[in-house]
């Protein structure tokens, strides 16, 4: 028979000093404010922590088995969940830049993370429900990601990301999916510059897109019942299976494939520079512009 160990309970303390809780384990922190001390759970273990407050430097480093929760981190508590595993964010604020990098198995949900600057940094195993983020270079090198209600305002988002699902986003979001591998986008809008440069297998189901010379150098790009609005040079050297169920602006020099539209305005493909021969172009309406 396994004998559950019971938690002890820390309640409405104000910590201060470096490590104050070093090495703590099996905790439930309540109503608790980590001050001015850095590092105040690192090595932590089986660690509950409710109401409370991250006021200082890396407040959970090196740490196992962790749910936060009705919790905020403050701008100095930067760079806050590093090298952690197994971790539940809920119902949470992060108002601080750099934060979850290198964690395995994160889950966050009805999270706001109004500082996002370079956050969620080679993780794996991301479970993300009901975010809101802010701030450029969001998810870079992350890789098995299940992403769901989902907003960003952030350019150079999910660079180099690998197998990643994401379903009812918006994403205002320059240089977004760049040198990423295995990423599909299900019932989203996404607004930004160059979108999906360098990727390889971007999947887009049901999505709205705006974005000047977007889905260029892409290895494999499928477009199922998409629009893209104001979107201009597309497809340059892509691979394309696209179904677009609306206008398209202009297309430039895709590499192959098929793309269907209800027209396309700009049709521009170079025989010096692509073979215009692995290039299907379907219309639905036969008065091209």
């Amino acid at each position: 028979m396994v004998i559950a160990m019971e938690k002890k309970e820390i309640r409405q303390e104000f910590l201060t000093g470096e490590r104050a809780l070093f090495q703590g384990k099996d905790l439930k922190v309540y109503d608790t404010i980590f001050d001015d001390g850095e590092s105040p759970l690192k090595e932590s273990n089986n660690i509950e922590v409710y109401g409370s407050m991250f006021k200082w430097k890396y407040p959970l480093w090196y740490a196992n088995n962790i749910r936060v929760k009705d919790s905020t981190w403050f701008e100095m508590a930067r760079a806050g969940v590093w090298y952690t595993n197994h971790i539940e964010i809920e119902d949470c604020a992060v108002d601080a830049p750099k934060n979850f990098r290198r964690c395995y198995d994160i889950t966050f949900k009805n999270v706001s993370i109004p500082d996002a600057a370079e956050t969620l940094w080679n993780c794996d195993q991301v479970t993300m429900e009901h975010v809101l983020a802010r701030g450029d270079y969001f998810a870079m090198n992350s890789q098995n990601m299940d992403i769901r209600d989902f907003t960003l305002y952030g350019n150079y988002s999910f660079d180099g990301v690998q197998n990643v699902e994401i379903h009812n986003a918006k994403m205002l979001s320059k240089d977004a999916f760049w040198n990423s591998d295995h990423v599909t986008v299900y019932d989203s809008f996404i607004s930004g510059e160059y979108l999906g440069w360098n990727a390889k297998n971007l999947t887009l189901v049901n999505c709205t897109i705006e974005s000047l010379q977007g889905m260029c150098y892409i290895d494999n790009l499928v477009m199922k019942n998409c629009k893209l609005i104001n979107t201009t040079l597309a497809f340059e050297y892509s691979t394309v299976d696209a179904q677009i169920d609306s206008k398209i602006d202009s297309v430039l020099n895709p590499s192959g494939g098929v793309i269907r539209a209800d027209y396309i305005e700009n049709l521009i493909i170079e025989s010096d520079k692509v073979d215009p021969g692995k290039t299907t172009i379907i219309c639905k309406n036969a008065e091209q512009k």
